[in-house]
């Protein structure tokens, strides 16, 4: 009886997990599934996670940063932020059959994008003894803007049963069914009463992707926003909600500016809090948008 295993006669289809500037949470999400893990790599041959595992290929050679290659499916954590992952990146799209981007970073360019409002080269200064020798980037994008991306998996960090559902889909040949609407759909399936009607908490649920099982407002807290944009977020809506909750301008702002900074979806957020400033205001310091009647 022939017991070879290697990649040859393996059916399995494989997988690589990949790190960019990132704090290695979503990678540690998959390791956390553990019984599922243990199902998991019974359909799935993993080939590269340098988090798990140093080795790579049948002989256990070591593995670098840029694999051996080619991959069914690979799982790309964190965000470009030096010219050396912008090169790394495009290598992985070459040899991934399909690449799903994982987490806030990789989607939209992390809590290290908030350097894109600010001066790189200011901060490396402050930051390193000798910044001559720090290579970066002036900012730090999402993945998506580098390559073509398959799915993008949202969340700081992902929620475990959407990262297992997205494997499986792969591993069934269909699309992945993570739902695409707003945390307030999650507070009212947990009968969660609209914290900003009863008590004008300023909230991002309408505007944030799904994901969490609304946590934060189901403990009397505003959702801040970490699965990211929802999508298709009605940001002008959002942002006067904010203003009438009492937020400044520049507290709306920075809210937008936290674990998704560079959200392609947020960009308007600026344009939108200048046009709510200069907006008439009524004496309680809601937005007068109603039209003046005959006396």
């Amino acid at each position: 009886m022939d017991t070879n295993t290697g990649p040859e006669t393996d059916p399995r289809p494989t997988l690589a997990v990949w790190k960019f500037a990132s704090c290695d949470g979503c990678q540690l999400t998959l390791l956390d599934c553990e019984d599922e893990l243990l199902a998991l790599t019974g359909r799935v041959r993993v080939e590269h996670f340098l988090e798990m595992s140093a080795a790579e290929g049948p002989d256990g050679e070591r593995a670098d940063l840029t694999g051996r290659g080619p991959y069914d499916l690979s799982l790309v954590e964190g965000s470009v932020t030096t010219p050396e992952d912008a090169e790394r990146i495009r290598h992985i799209r070459r040899i991934s059959r399909r690449l799903v981007t994982i987490g806030a970073c990789a989607t939209a360019g992390g809590i290290q994008a908030l350097r894109n409002f600010g001066d790189v080269a200011e901060f490396r200064a402050a930051v390193y003894a000798s910044p001559e020798y720090i290579s970066t980037l002036r900012t730090s994008t999402p993945i998506s803007a580098h390559v073509p991306v398959d799915f993008e998996l949202r969340g700081c960090p992902i929620d475990r049963g959407q990262l297992l559902e997205v494997v499986t889909a792969h591993l069934a040949g269909r699309k992945p069914g993570i739902p695409g609407h707003s945390v307030c759909f999650e507070c009212k399936r947990r009968g969660t009463t609209c914290i900003t009607v009863a008590h004008g908490t300023p909230c991002l649920g309408p505007v944030t992707h799904a994901g969490c099982g609304a946590l934060c407002p189901a403990y009397g807290r505003g959702c801040y926003g970490c699965f990211g944009p929802t999508d298709h977020p009605n940001l002008r809506s959002m942002v006067g909600q904010l203003r009438r909750d009492g937020m400044s301008e520049r507290d709306v702002l920075r809210v937008f500016r936290t674990f998704n900074a560079a959200a392609p979806e947020y960009a308007p957020v600026p344009d939108l809090v200048a046009e709510a400033q200069d907006c008439p205001r009524d004496r309680t310091g809601r937005t007068d948008t109603t039209p003046e009647g005959p006396a």
